[in-house]
């Protein structure tokens, strides 16, 4: 046998389950110790040397002594050294073994190994023994410019053993194969084994569109299976949608799509759609290689031609609309725009044309999704879709864009908060919202009782209201966190609202109030204020007085949210004691929110605030998170460019925030990845503009940020605003973001990087990182712990000193660093390395009362405490060879 590392990478099994390797040869192949190639596997790395030695000078498989030894054989002595090429390509490209040293590029890389291949089927090989495992192996190839040659070869090979009457396995591949020509690959400028191809392989719907990915292969299969006249109206609409290239459709193409609907049927359309949206996200039907020099994903990528015909389709979707096809747009909307190694966003003309389509819908269901894929999606072009998207739809209904957010806000047939009640025959079924904001399915029956697992009566009976309730439950929980972080962002977007409004939008729907009812609002009416929040069916204060004034209150109450910076200490731990004392958990954190003072060291520096400058962080980690909390930032790559700092634009305030970061590292493919972009960054100043100020730039490698429009005078637009002129609560909210990146982002959270990572240049950084001061938020941290850890079984095992909280166990006792969670052991202050798991942090901590979402150190804090004050017990091999037991 064969290609067996091939036939584990397209069906996704580990090299592993193989067996054994013994790496042989200069291109480092681990071969199989189970291969029945292995001797002419050291013929042909006989070969790789001898090319090895003159590389340079282009040479075939003839000019080298082993190479003839290798043509010279029979003919099943030549197809075995066919087999040992590709399985060498095919390891090479897919890169199995050890990096192979440049001569290996010119063989592989540049033609070499192809034009081999060629060589021996001239001189005579078993086809049925190398036809189909070439084809196979060709179909998983992406990169096909010094493939052509045999590619053709193969097919001129297939043409004259069986022509058009070919068996189903070898057109199903040579289908695949020319999904890879035409999605992408390219053929290097030459056209004729494409063309040759088509010839082959006949009319087909694969002229329409390509089944190489899993939502048009599964297309195909089905209208292959219809009427003449089915087909014959799906090959018509399918052939309009193919020529959807514009970015939105001319009414033109609208008009024409009505009527090849109609003859399909609305339901029948629909119907199929829905199913075949739901398929665009497990994108190409096998596993592909990319090029040997590059590490691109390229099973993610979207076939130009599928993707136009998708774009086609979601545009057709404007004369079916539904909430079940606004629904399925946002599924292929998420998937278009969701990045892939290498490509980045899979397919952004499909979710432009998603985004167009959802903005275009009737009524305000198209407008709720945009709200989910507005959160979802932090791809910068699409966000600006949503925004002109609301911002129509805002002009069409005569309101503001942030109102269309909060009207569009869906349901999901719940007409209580956080409860949706159906009867199936003589069941009851429940969506509820959790604690923990997951959406639960629940059963009840006839008397009431609950029931473990749905019953069989309404399995049988009622199969589609079953699926409509489990997808709402997706829905739902796919909607809390998107609804959540839009009230966050609302602290730095200061917003009222009349009582009668809130209470329709915020306090009584029947999915944001599972938020609204957790957080702290300020109601006011006319002189009169009042901070409360809603409990047992009445607004209390945090001494849990009702306010009765609120009862029945009109458009006279105005209501804003609650935010700390505006109150006394004494204030704000007397709402913590409340959340406490009603083991309230707010989704986002409110009473425990961090507040940034401008300090004396920024009013000295005056315009610039050091207070997080000089850490080092993951930059990949850092551009996720930055798009996350809305700030704009680019990806530094080490090369002779410029870019701008990262920034958020505060449009209320008509202020610009800046963090200046620079690319941390002078040596490619140490300090960068194989594309060139920077690890890791070193941070420097936070500073604050007015939004419409010139932009500044530095370069990727460091340097002072400049524009030429500065100048003198304390009028230039272009000069940085003093801290002192900045609003606290912006101040705060912004240096917030900032303690968040460096918290989060920091080399010093991870516990791995002990030995300073890289050359150990970081050491001191980390050391001073995981065991250093506290900043804001480990501050609140080490407040919530204080008193939490109280009422946990462990609290007599546990202490707190300035930064750390001590945890005396049987074996040793364990200093927690309460802002990085890295972890010291008295009495000498040895460094323990527990790698966290947020899943098992999760699990361990889920019956403890935790005041707020979203802080993960917290959990894994807790996690550690908990293992570490019963040490005895712990059996982790690694952990035991550390602590000394």
């Amino acid at each position: 046998m064969a290609l067996e590392q091939l036939d584990a990478f397209l069906g996704g099994r580990r090299m592993t389950e193989l067996g054994p390797t013994t790496t042989i040869g200069p291109d480092n192949f681990p071969l199989l110790e189970s291969s029945e190639l292995a001797d002419t596997h050291a013929l042909l790395s006989e070969a790789l040397m001898e090319f090895n030695a003159d590389y340079n000078r282009e040479r075939r498989l003839s000019d080298l002594k082993a190479g003839v030894a290798l043509l010279s054989g029979d003919d099943d002595a030549r197809s075995a050294a066919f087999l040992a090429i590709l399985e060498r390509e095919f390891a090479y490209t897919a890169k199995l073994g050890e990096r192979a040293p440049y001569p290996q590029t010119r063989w592989f890389g540049y033609g070499t190994a192809q034009r081999a291949l060629i060589e021996l089927m001239d001189e005579g090989v078993v086809l049925d023994r190398v036809l189909l495992p070439a084809l196979r192996y060709l179909a998983a190839h992406f990169n096909f410019y010094y493939m052509t040659a045999i590619t053709a070869r193969l097919i001129a090979e297939v043409r004259q053993r069986y022509g058009p009457s070919m068996p189903e396995e070898i057109r199903d591949v040579l289908t695949l194969i020319r999904g890879q020509l035409t999605g992408g690959g390219g053929l290097g400028g030459d056209r004729v084994a494409l063309s040759s191809l088509d010839e082959l392989l006949g009319d087909g719907l694969w002229k329409l569109i390509d089944p190489c990915e899993v939502w048009t292969h599964h297309a195909t299969e089905q209208i292959n299976t219809m009427t003449d006249e089915q087909r014959d109206a799906w090959v018509a609409i399918l052939t309009h949608c193919r020529t959807a290239k514009s970015a939105k459709p001319a009414a033109k193409w609208t008009n024409a799509a009505l009527p090849l609907i109609e003859r399909i049927g609305a339901a029948t359309f629909q119907s199929h759609l829905l199913e075949w949206f739901s398929l665009v996200d497990k994108a190409r039907r096998h596993r592909t290689i990319g090029s040997a020099w590059d590490n691109t994903d390229d099973t993610q990528r979207m076939h130009d031609t599928n993707a136009d015909v998708l774009r086609g389709l979601i545009w057709a979707c404007l004369q079916i609309p539904s909430r079940d096809i606004c629904r399925s747009i946002t599924t292929v909307a998420l998937s278009a725009y969701r990045k892939a190694r290498g490509i980045g966003p899979r397919a952004v003309k499909v979710g432009n044309a998603c985004v167009w389509a959802l903005g275009e819908m009737p009524g305000l269901e198209g407008v709720a999704q945009l709200a989910l894929v507005n959160v979802r999606v932090k791809y910068k072009p699409a966000q600006k879709g949503i925004e002109k998207a609301l911002e129509k739809t805002a002009e069409r209904l005569g309101i503001g864009p942030d109102e269309v957010e909060e009207m569009c806000v869906p349901e999901y047939g719940m007409t209580e908060v956080g409860l949706r009640r159906e009867q199936l025959g003589d069941f009851t079924a429940e969506v509820a919202v959790t604690a923990t904001n997951k959406a639960e399915l629940r059963w009840f029956k006839p008397d009431g009782k609950p029931q473990k697992s749905m019953p069989k009566a309404v399995k049988d009976e009622h199969g589609e209201e079953v699926k409509e309730l489990k997808q709402a439950a997706k829905d739902i929980e796919k909607m809390l966190p998107a609804q959540r972080d839009r009230i966050d962002r609302m602290f730095l977007q200061p917003r009222s609202w009349p009582m009668p409004r809130w209470r329709e939008r915020y306090l009584d729907h029947p999915l944001v109030g599972v938020i609204a009812r957790k957080l702290i609002w300020r109601f006011t009416r006319g002189g009169q204020t009042a901070d409360a929040i809603w409990r047992d069916g009445r607004f209390v204060t945090v001494d849990d007085q009702p306010v009765d004034w609120l009862d029945g209150a009109g458009d006279d109450v105005t209501v804003a949210l609650w935010h700390p910076i505006e109150h006394d200490p004494d204030v704000i731990t007397a709402w913590r004691d409340w959340l406490d004392r009603h083991e309230v958990r707010q989704p986002i954190k409110q009473a425990y929110r961090e507040v940034y003072l401008l300090t004396d060291a920024e009013r000295n520096t005056g315009v610039y605030s050091n207070r997080y400058a000089a850490h080092v962080i993951k930059q990949h980690q850092f551009n996720a998170l930055c798009a996350i909390r809305g700030w704009r930032n680019t990806l530094r790559l080490m090369v002779d460019d410029s870019y701008p700092p990262t920034s958020r634009a505060l449009p209320e305030w008509n202020l610009r925030a800046e963090f200046w970061v620079e690319g941390a590292g002078d040596e490619y493919g140490r300090d960068t990845n194989e594309t060139g972009t920077y690890l890791y960054l070193a941070t420097d100043q936070v500073r604050f503009y007015r939004i419409d100020a010139a932009e500044r730039y530095a370069h990727a490698s460091g340097g002072q940020y400049t524009t030429n429009a500065e100048g003198p005078g304390t009028d230039n637009v272009n000069e940085p605003l003093p801290l002192t002129d900045i609003p606290p609560l912006v101040f705060s909210e912004v240096m917030r973001d900032v303690d968040l990146f460096v918290g989060v982002c920091s080399v010093g959270n991870d516990p791995t990087w002990n030995d300073g990572g890289p050359e150990g240049r970081y050491h001191d950084y980390w050391q001073n990182f995981s065991f250093g001061e506290l900043a804001e938020t480990a501050q609140t941290r080490k407040a919530v712990l204080e008193r939490i850890v109280p009422r946990l079984k462990i609290a007599g095992r546990c202490s707190f000193s300035d930064r750390f909280l001590v945890v005396k166990g049987d074996v040793r006792t364990y200093k927690i660093h309460l802002g990085s969670g890295n972890i010291l052991m008295e009495p000498n202050d040895q460094y323990l390395c527990i790698v966290p798991n947020q899943t098992v942090a999760d699990r361990s901590t889920e019956s403890v009362f935790l005041p707020f979402e979203g802080d993960r150190t917290l959990a894994v804090i807790l996690s550690k405490a908990l293992l570490l004050a019963d040490d005895k017990k712990i059996k982790d091999k690694t952990i035991l060879s550390q602590i000394g037991r």
